[in-house]
């Protein structure tokens, strides 16, 4: 089991993640923005995060460039998952050091594999 935090300012999608990671027994937590993603970054120490590109206060790449620039949260694999389809935002979110890009709409059952690749990467 581990705890992952959703980034992601759209309370169904939020609620579809949650549904879906509990099933598979992880812990997860939300935050509804970007500055709150970053406290609880934080705060929670995350195993993964799944981050929305588009996202109120602090935008998700900006969120994804302080995570990665502090040493506590640099390591935490990052999934960008995002509406955002264009070459220049997913390559520029790969080279940021996200370590996954998906798009909306997604397989649900690939984003649970995607997420389990990683973690069992980092362990």
């Amino acid at each position: 089991m581990a705890k992952i935090l959703i980034a992601d300012d759209d309370v169904i999608m939020t609620e579809i993640l949650r549904f879906r990671l509990d099933g598979a027994r992880h812990e997860v937590i939300n935050a509804a923005d970007g500055m709150e993603a970053l406290a609880m970054a934080k705060a929670e120490d995350p195993d993964l995060i799944v981050l929305d590109y588009m996202m109120p206060v602090v935008a998700g790449p900006d969120v994804l460039a302080k995570l990665k620039a502090e040493p506590r949260t640099a390591k935490i694999p990052v999934i960008m998952l995002t509406a955002r389809n264009g070459e220049k935002d997913i390559v520029s979110a790969l080279k940021a050091g996200a370590s996954d890009y998906m798009t909306k709409p997604f397989i649900p059952q690939e984003l649970l594999v995607r997420i389990e690749k990683l973690l069992l990467a980092v362990q």
